[in-house]
């Protein structure tokens, strides 16, 4: 087994119960014309005790299914 993926992003919404939507980016550059862009990228994550709010800044890692979106868990606020 591999390890599973750490992201670092901003809470977006927590409207919904025990799950907060994160916005993940990602600075790639390209392979033959060197641009560097942005990747943006939400995850739903499993959010336990409703404790992330928006704008906070946290980490979420990949974690077994809880529902048909959500695949990562909340694993600590950074602020």
């Amino acid at each position: 087994m591999g390890k599973n993926k750490i992201l670092e992003g901003i809470v977006v919404s927590d409207k919904m119960d025990k799950t907060a939507t994160v916005l993940v980016k990602e600075k790639v550059s390209h392979q033959l014309y060197k641009k560097s862009t942005v990747n943006r990228k939400k995850y739903k994550a499993h959010d336990k005790d409703n404790k992330a709010k928006v704008g906070d800044r946290v980490k979420i890692i990949e974690a077994r299914p809880y529902s048909k979106d959500k695949r990562f868990k909340l694993l600590e606020i950074v602020k």
